[in-house]
């Protein structure tokens, strides 16, 4: 019994190897390229920031997302009226979002359900005006905070139901994370974020 005679087997052409490698070669290359951008941006410039809670209602509502500039804050200071994310200084895995009233120097007294501001430029006070972001009209308990170099004083725009500088005192800048630049979703409140004009100050 005699055997059967083996064919030959096609080789691949080398035209399709050369194709085959040359793809493989550039998805690496476009991988580490988009992870040499994307981890620095994600890490060190910007980063996502979904809301929980209502303490910044109606401003910022519960499961919103928002990107935050974690940049700008390594150049300038934050200003009063930026809208920042923070580490909750008695717990710095937690991660608050609140507003910047009182900067370095200032002394906020809140009284008569207002807030007033006293510096440099305003020895004997100057009412802080909320009304571009407030829909309440009032701020309690009274209160008297003298904040040192370095100290910011927070608070939610839903001041009613806000955990904020009012209870857990002043803030170090060292917490900060950085300031909310844009609100991606829901798509229908898109908007970037300015910190408010105040006449008095």
């Amino acid at each position: 019994m005699s055997d059967s005679p083996s064919l030959p087997v096609p080789e691949a052409p080398k035209q399709s190897r050369t194709t085959v490698v040359r793809f493989l070669f550039e998805l690496i290359q476009v991988l580490a390229i988009s992870l040499v951008i994307i981890i620095p941006i994600r890490y060190f410039l910007i980063q996502p920031f979904y809301v929980r809670g209502a303490s910044m209602e109606p401003n910022f509502f519960d499961h919103e997302y928002l990107i935050i500039d974690e940049i700008s804050y390594r150049f300038k200071d934050p200003v009063r009226g930026d809208i920042v994310v923070f580490k909750y200084p008695r717990d710095p895995s937690q991660y608050f979002i609140k507003r910047v009233i009182g900067l370095p120097g200032d002394t906020v007294e809140i009284a008569d359900g207002k807030v007033k501001i006293y510096n440099k430029e305003h020895p004997n006070g100057t009412p802080l005006d909320e009304t571009t972001y407030l829909d309440q009209d009032r701020t309690v308990p009274n209160r008297t905070v003298t904040l040192k170099d370095q100290e910011y004083f927070l608070m939610g725009d839903n001041r009613a139901a806000s955990l904020d500088s009012r209870i857990f005192g002043p803030v170090d800048r060292s917490y900060l994370v950085g300031k909310v630049f844009l609100r991606g979703y829901p798509i229908d409140r898109w908007r970037i974020f300015h910190p408010p004009a105040y006449p008095n100050i």
